[in-house]
């Protein structure tokens, strides 16, 4: 999915400082090209997206499209994995340049980063234990549903759900679960769900990769009916430097074009989620 870029050279000098707390104008884009190192913030535990592998380095979909953006800014990949709430929060200084790390832009987030490009869009489904008789929506109302803490999934479980700007799109809440249950990843909601139909938890609202690598990795997981919303996700970029936005906007752009976004996500995923739906 990934195809060599083109460098450049950076003309402008930093002019103003925004604040203490955020990136001076070109700072960061300054620092990647002059260091050739972009560290990357992603979730350690996030299968296919971000994970630690066999040879104990960090691989998949997101760790990927970094790696290749960070390539065609002449730069090696770092990779750091702070806690969730700690990247959304923003006011990064140096500890990281980008977080792709299969974020849902908001207007509250926007409020501390920037989102420079959507380059991918994610299906949220409904998953049951193997064994479980729940095949449908229907089966699913008054269920005990597990989704991870803070994200989209659990909106939409709670009826708010509001995906914002130019990738607005009305929610039919198909379900209503009778109790919801916030998890820190979704691996911790599949570790529930393995133990037995209804035990710990009836179902899940996971993204539909993760549902599908979880089954690839012998969960005993099946998916109940179609994906029930479309995720826009994007990278996130700290507030401070528009010209690193502007060279992030620019690259993602080459990569749909020239199809690499589109060869990354079949080598992960065996199938094009780079397209909206």
């Amino acid at each position: 999915m990934r195809s060599p870029g083109k460098f450049f050279m950076l003309t402008a000098a930093l002019t103003a400082t925004i604040s203490s707390f955020s990136a001076q104008a070109g700072e960061v884009l300054d620092r990647i090209i002059s260091t050739k190192t972009m560290t990357l913030a992603c979730d350690a535990d996030y299968p296919p997206q971000s994970f630690l592998n066999d040879k104990n380095e960090m691989d998949g979909f997101d760790v990927a499209v970094a790696r290749e953006i960070a390539k065609r800014l002449g730069a090696e990949l770092k990779v750091v994995t702070p806690a969730w709430e700690i990247i959304t929060a923003g006011g990064w200084g140096e500890r990281w340049d980008i977080s792709v790390g299969s974020m849902t832009p908001t207007q509250k987030r926007a409020e501390v980063l920037e989102f420079p490009a959507v380059y991918y869009y994610t299906p949220a489904s409904f998953a049951v234990h193997s064994k479980s008789e729940i095949a449908s929506y229907d089966d699913l109302q008054g269920k005990n549903i597990g989704a991870c803490g803070g994200c989209t999934t659990e909106s939409y479980l709670k009826g708010d759900l509001l995906i914002e700007g130019a990738e607005a799109q009305a929610i039919d809440y198909a379900v209503k679960p009778g109790k919801i249950h916030s998890y820190e990843t979704d691996t911790n909601i599949f570790d529930d769900l393995r133990i037995g139909p209804g035990l710990r938890l009836d179902a899940t609202l996971s993204p539909l990769p993760t549902i599908h690598e979880a089954i690839a990795n012998n969960y005993p997981l099946k998916v109940v009916g179609e994906p029930v919303y479309y995720e826009p996700l994007a990278i996130a970029v700290d507030k401070g430097d528009p010209e690193f936005s502007a060279k992030v906007t620019e690259i993602v752009d080459e990569m749909r074009k020239d199809g690499t976004l589109t060869y990354i996500s079949m080598k992960w995923y065996g199938y094009d989620y780079t397209i909206k739906k």
